[in-house]
């Protein structure tokens, strides 16, 4: 079911689009955690800091994948607000064979180069070969990945939230009930967790295809719309890349920041894990605000209604506020007892040095609140590349931090490393919106 977010309340619009967005992405939070937390309770504290010691790396890779995918979907989501349903169509048509291209080379890449990745990341020897079952799977599963969230992507952009939640709930079910059953009753260890991962993912995106072909007829491919076109596979690609390279370069800052944590030892390498796994389930609903925000100005975007845009960021903004400082409160009172979902309790050292990471970026929330949101209004509005270059500061700010920081001061810098990082691209990303938003004031202007 489509959604129009050009007329009505501009709060209510976005956040009706934004609760079964933000249960979507918790599940999708839920999904990623699966096999860290069943892998940490069944297999133990090494294969555990396997999985965690290759974070960084599935980020920088699947995360590129995600963004990829997001883009691709913002000319859906303009065309489909200026009610220009042939042209939809006809980026429909061209999203399948670029996103069929590119998903043979991200796969092929990411094979090939698993290896010097890891060796890249200074990943132990006791853990080396637990990571790299896991990591060589994932990326060898990368096809499964951008099947589901094209689809997921595309359904959002047209303003419907509730259908990629629908069949994220059932690939969420799935994978814990196949994580348990390889690594508990097949003995696969951390592959187990790797191909459930990759199972769950291709049964979703088959599922949700089926659904969206008999559901959505604004998005059937016509002959007419059916063949390649150029022009719109350069737009595609100016959408798309840009979005998959800011996941690359903000990854790239996390891989960097990752090796020097590997060199800490495997309780540091445990507890960043589960600090960075419970830290992203709690900004959640701050990052679900900013993905709302692409879709939004998007739309309002293509019906050419500036003043809309305007009154739906200021609103993104209240909403943001209010959250992180529900975040910062469930981060330092219920930290403890979300890292009992990762590991034992016996293992004291490890649970202690999670709460100090997840306490030092508690209090940076509303900064990383506000970095989701205008940088996700940027690539609603067309401007990827300017939303791409806050992760380029991102990358720098963790080189400086990982490199300078966490190597002189220990595991206390490295607590303190990404909400520094956070802070350095707000710094680029708020001169940037308001030149963005100048050019639009004097664009509409002249209209």
């Amino acid at each position: 079911m489509t959604k129009d977010m050009t007329t009505g309340s501009p709060m209510k619009n976005i956040i009706r689009f934004c609760l079964p967005l933000m249960l979507g992405n918790l599940f999708q939070q839920l999904y990623n955690m699966a096999d860290t937390i069943i892998v940490g309770r069944f297999v133990g504290k090494i294969a555990l800091s396997a999985v965690g010691s290759v974070g960084a790396l599935n980020f920088l890779i699947i995360g590129s994948v995600i963004g990829l995918c997001t883009g691709f979907a913002i000319p859906i989501a303009q065309r489909f607000g200026a009610q220009d349903i042939q042209s939809l169509k006809k980026y429909v048509a061209n999203i399948i064979y670029t996103s069929a291209v590119l998903g043979i080379v991200f796969t092929v890449g990411a094979v090939l180069f698993t290896h010097p990745l890891l060796k890249l990341l200074n990943t132990p020897e006791e853990i080396y070969q637990d990571a790299y079952d896991y990591i060589v799977i994932i990326f060898a599963g990368i096809g499964a990945t951008m099947f589901y969230n094209l689809l997921a992507s595309i359904v959002r952009s047209l303003g419907d939230s509730k259908t990629p939640l629908y069949f994220l709930l059932f690939s969420s079910v799935l994978n814990v009930g196949l994580d348990i059953l390889l690594i508990t009753v097949f003995d696969m260890g951390v592959r187990g967790a790797s191909v459930a991962t990759v199972i769950s993912q291709l049964i979703s995106g088959i599922l949700c295809f089926i659904y969206v072909k008999r559901s959505f007829p604004i998005l059937h491919i016509t002959k007419e719309t059916s063949k390649p076109d150029f022009k719109y596979i350069k737009t595609l690609l100016r959408n798309g890349l840009p979005m998959a390279l800011q996941f690359s370069i903000t990854a790239l800052g996390s891989v960097m920041l990752q090796s020097c944590v590997n060199g800490l030892g495997a309780d540091a390498i445990a507890a960043v894990t589960i600090g960075g796994k419970t830290q992203l389930m709690i900004v959640l609903p701050s990052e679900t605000i900013g993905i709302t925000m692409a879709t939004y100005c998007g739309q309002n975007l293509g019906a050419k209604k500036l003043d809309r845009i305007k009154i739906g960021i200021g609103s993104g903004f209240i909403l943001a506020a209010i959250y992180s400082v529900i975040g910062m409160c469930v981060a330092r009172f219920l930290g403890p007892y979300i890292s009992l979902l990762f590991i034992s309790g016996s293992e004291t050292s490890v649970i202690t040095l999670a709460q100090q990471y997840i306490n030092a970026g508690s209090y940076f929330y509303i900064i990383l609140s506000v970095l989701f949101l205008l940088r996700n209004s940027l690539q609603g509005l067309g401007y990827s590349v300017t939303a791409m270059m806050t992760g380029v500061f991102e990358l720098f700010a963790r080189a400086v931090g990982g490199f300078i920081f966490v190597k002189h001061f220990g595991y206390d810098a490295a607590c303190f490393v990404n909400p520094f990082a956070w802070i350095v691209a707000d710094m680029f990303l708020f001169p940037a919106f308001f030149t963005v938003m100048h050019k639009l004031n004097k664009k509409f202007k002249d209209i």
